[in-house]
């Protein structure tokens, strides 16, 4: 009996043999580019996100709101975080120098995008400092002053409408990768669909973004400064803007001198909304900002390697 026992103690331990297959799957998990790595995993699952987000957009009677948008833009952030690290690894870096067109046109397009942002971050901050004095000129029902803020958020808005024509054509396309079937690899291929992808959410992300803060600032009135959309956009968008910074619309800035205090304390009321939803944006598209730098220097090192 002590001798079959022992027997059914070894015999479990037999089948141990396969120890050696899963060691070869991790290791292969572990080579990029490759489906299996984390990372290529990690940051397809953020794209999916971020084109799930984006699919809001379509969705009838929708409203953007700054909690949307704040949302798009941490999802953004996370995302170039995230392409940041798969660029430090030696394989993505040998694969990108090896393509010289895909690799300046991703330079040139993340360039872009940093310029972009830094731009619109200057807008938002020359916003806040206008929506100050305004709100001064709202306690003191002075129309003058009111009338200088009105002018300054139009001029704002056309600087800010220009962001999205200069992201709109990225150069950086999936087809300008060449990967041949002697030296380049699925992992290459997955690389570039995955670098591709990043830069068309960025993209997504960013005209959402660009178009709210300016539908929200434009001059009521104005039809004819939308030839940045595309056709199909103009009849959708003429209308949209983010619903806290849409409340301030020019017409109610209008005549203060002639508003009751109980007009004037409504109307200060969404002036704060107003400013709150500016400082959340300036705090995203900072993240973003700086998201789109670490990409970039992370790229440049690839070429310095």
């Amino acid at each position: 009996m002590v001798g079959v026992f022992r027997r059914s103690l070894s015999f479990p331990n037999k089948p141990s043999q396969p120890s050696k297959p899963r060691v070869s799957h991790h290791t292969r998990s572990i080579s990029l580019p490759c489906r299996s790595h984390p990372l290529i995993s990690h940051i397809n699952h953020e794209i999916s996100t971020i084109k799930s987000w984006s699919s809001f957009a379509g969705e009838a009677h929708r409203r953007t709101t700054t909690a949307w948008l704040s949302d798009g833009l941490s999802l953004l952030k996370d995302v170039h975080e995230t392409l940041a690290d798969i660029l430090h690894l030696p394989q993505s870096q040998e694969s990108l120098r090896n393509r010289p067109v895909f690799f300046e046109n991703l330079l040139e397009d993340l360039l872009r995008f940093v310029d972009a942002y830094g731009i619109f971050r200057t807008s938002l901050l020359s916003l806040r400092e206008h929506q100050s004095a305004a709100q001064v000129a709202l306690r003191k029902k002075d129309d003058l002053k009111m009338s200088s803020y009105v002018k300054s958020r139009r001029s704002l808005a056309k600087d800010i409408a220009k962001l999205t024509s200069s992201i709109r054509e990225p150069k950086t396309k999936h087809q300008h990768f060449h990967v041949d079937g002697v030296n380049g690899t699925y992992g290459d291929a997955e690389l570039a669909s995955v670098i591709s992808d990043v830069i068309g959410v960025t993209v997504s992300v960013s005209v959402a973004l660009f178009n709210g803060v300016y539908f929200s600032l434009r001059e009521s009135k104005t039809t004819t400064f939308i030839g940045f959309l595309k056709r199909s956009e103009k009849k959708e968008k003429v209308e949209e803007g983010i619903m806290e910074m849409k409340e301030v619309e020019e017409k109610s800035l209008v005549g203060l001198s002639k508003k009751k205090n109980d007009e004037v304390k409504s109307l200060m009321k969404k002036m704060m909304d107003f400013e709150n939803a500016i400082c959340e944006i300036e705090c995203g598209s900072e993240k973003v900002f700086r998201g789109l730098i670490t990409t970039r220097v992370s790229l440049l090192n690839a070429l310095a390697h």
